[in-house]
């Protein structure tokens, strides 16, 4: 009909899509899988939600994850992923996408035929260590980083043939370099900060950030305050952050991940009655301040304001880390 408006007008006026590489929920079956839409957005959604980290075994994961699917199949607010074009059937469905990470390969076992396992379950990154050693590499709150390990090579690679991203966040500096070194298929940092901006062993260096580019892959910036500056879960820390990342390898290579966990006083408490397990680097500051979902909405508007052009504003907040999925999942 003359003079009426067309879907792609349509689409061309939403907002860009928003992509939250990663955030948690209590690793419960019970857990409350309603606090994911807190993420819609008019502009669509996609979410990667946490299913386990190193003290996770095999059964507990394929367990919990077994919990949560039919429930979020089950709730019209929601679309499991399984490819990259379920994410485009969310935004124009109104719902939003999610899928799953892995902190941690422990859950593996030592199997790698479990990464193809975890993958069907919808698991679609994982990082191969968390914090401390492991049998695939060094965490970032080792004193010493060896790198990967012969496993560790192995099992990334297995990740590449599957279409299971690598991540090299929690991974100490050598041990993320080791990944984007083996890797042949983009490489991501979930959620880390910029070490160059803010001494932290959880941020990551230029180094690890240019390789990480170097591979296609994406630094993605998290909310968490002690990562952002003297816990500081601001969106200004957070677009300084976003600044120097984009500074340093381009506006096409950062992306966002608030690492929000839904449990944050209990997350605080446990940090609070467990000194031996948390470094000062976490607990100098007292309880850890997040940036929750709603105002991670606010973002764009904050890259407008600093005169970031629009092409650069819809890869930031969701493109980069659409590409990189593009490109490795199966």
């Amino acid at each position: 009909m003359s003079g009426s408006t067309s879907d792609d007008d349509l689409r061309a006026r939403r907002p860009p899509l928003l992509w939250e590489q990663h955030c948690a929920l209590p690793l419960a079956a019970t857990a409350n899988l309603g606090e994911l839409a807190r993420y819609h957005r008019p502009g669509g959604s996609y979410v990667s939600v946490n299913v386990g980290y190193a003290p996770h075994t095999a059964a507990d994961v394929v367990g919990l994850i077994g919990h949560w699917k039919p429930r979020i199949t089950a709730d019209e607010r929601f679309l499991l992923v399984r490819g990259v074009d379920d994410i485009a059937t969310a935004r124009a469905t109104d719902r939003v996408a999610v899928a799953f990470d892995l902190e941690d390969s422990g859950p593996l076992e030592g199997r790698l035929e479990r990464v193809r396992q975890f993958y069907e379950l919808g698991v679609r990154t994982m990082l191969p260590s968390y914090n401390h050693r492991n049998a695939a590499g060094g965490g970032c709150l080792d004193a010493v980083d060896d790198g990967l390990s012969a496993y560790g090579k192995r099992l990334i690679r297995e990740m590449n043939a599957v279409g299971m991203i690598a991540d090299g966040s929690h991974c100490g500096a050598r041990t993320g370099l080791d990944i984007c070194e083996v890797s042949e298929r983009p490489v991501i940092y979930s959620h880390s900060g910029m070490r160059g901006l803010w001494e932290h062993p959880r941020n990551i260096t230029d180094e690890q950030a240019k390789a990480c580019a170097a591979t296609g892959g994406v630094v993605g910036v998290a909310g968490v305050g002690i990562f952002l500056g003297p816990n500081d879960a601001s969106v200004d820390a957070l677009v300084r952050h976003i600044d120097y990342a984009v500074d340093l390898v381009g506006p096409d290579h950062v992306g966002l991940a608030t690492d929000y966990p839904f449990d944050v006083d209990d997350f605080n408490a446990e940090m609070r009655d467990n000194p031996d397990l948390f470094p000062d680097c976490y607990t100098r500051w007292g309880p850890i301040e997040f940036l929750p979902p709603e105002e991670l909405f606010t973002v764009e508007a904050a890259l407008r304001h600093r005169g970031y052009p629009e092409d650069a504003i819809t890869a930031i907040l969701g493109g980069n880390f659409r590409r990189a999925a593009t490109q490795v999942w199966k």
